[in-house]
């Protein structure tokens, strides 16, 4: 088995290794696998723990904001297992008395926590807006997609076959008045389903 030092390991994440991030996947994701699985989980969301940790640890490696007082493995570990209990934590009912304390955590720093957090909520609302977003008609998604690639109104037009620049730009309007407000009904449905 090849050995590979925390700052190999740093390195090959920042330079995107298919060496590295192979090595990495082979090496660890088993004993993700067993954490998310001994506690309420499937290996898909095991999987899915594993991707978010590495691109956590991406983001801190391209900043330069990972200082590692323990294995490369711990500290993965340790973010994983965060995750993990956040994921655990928005769904009632799961038993989570397999993990110590999180506060007992010292791999992992507030920073760190704080940065899982801001995380797993930009995915909360990422999901949001993408099943509200396909579930639009198929012209609207159209239109926002070019509005979001930053073609003009002029093109938009010319693209989705409308007669003028100014009906594009009426019907982008639109779109996004829908998207918002499908949204904005989703998320009252879901606080109204959290009231007791």
């Amino acid at each position: 088995m090849v050995y590979y030092s925390n700052e190999a390991i740093i390195e090959g994440i920042r330079l995107k290794s298919d060496l590295i991030i192979t090595h990495i996947y082979d090496e660890m994701f088993p004993s993700i696998r067993s954490l998310v699985e001994e506690n309420s989980g499937h290996t898909a969301d095991a999987e899915d723990i594993f991707q978010e940790a590495m691109i956590i640890l991406y983001h801190k490696v391209k900043n330069d904001d990972i200082i590692l007082n323990c294995s490369f493995k711990t500290y993965l570990y340790s973010i994983c297992k965060n995750l993990w209990l956040q994921r655990l934590g928005k769904k009632n009912g799961h038993n989570i008395t397999n993990f110590e304390d999180i506060n007992e955590e010292l791999e992992i720093d507030n920073e760190t926590l704080n940065y899982l957090q801001e995380i797993e909520d930009d995915q909360e609302k990422f999901r949001l807006f993408q099943a509200n977003f396909l579930s639009m008609p198929k012209d609207c998604q159209k239109v926002l997609q070019l509005y979001f690639k930053k073609y003009s109104h002029r093109e938009i037009a010319e693209i989705m076959g409308y007669r003028s620049e100014k009906y594009a730009k009426t019907r982008k309007f639109l779109c996004k008045e829908k998207l918002k407000e499908a949204i904005i009904k989703h998320e009252q449905n879901s606080k109204a389903d959290k009231v007791p």
